[in-house]
């Protein structure tokens, strides 16, 4: 096994692809050829809540405010919300106009 080439146990997603002589003709993967094809996001990316989820948690360690493991169910709540409240809580925390 070369260098470069992946246990197929370890890393599923390296199934299927060429082996023996014909995997010896090809070289390793650039790393700035960019993502395989098939592999990055989603489709449609992140939902909405996911993102707001994501973003509330940035917003509070940014301001210095950690999410404790307690608060994740208000987090969780918050992330629901529309747009409009969302920008509300958005800048109450950041402090911005």
């Amino acid at each position: 096994m070369k260098a470069w080439q992946a246990d197929p146990y370890r890393f599923p997603g390296m199934r299927g692809l060429p082996e023996g002589e014909e995997a010896s003709t090809l070289s390793p993967p650039s790393p700035l050829s960019g993502p395989l094809p098939g592999w990055g996001r989603p489709p449609g990316g992140l939902a909405p809540a996911d993102r707001r989820r994501l973003d509330l948690h940035a917003c509070l360690t940014t301001a210095g405010v950690p999410p404790r493991a307690g608060d994740l169910h208000a987090i969780e709540a918050l992330s629901t919300v529309d747009d409009t409240t969302y920008a509300a809580i958005r800048r109450w925390i950041t402090g911005t106009h």
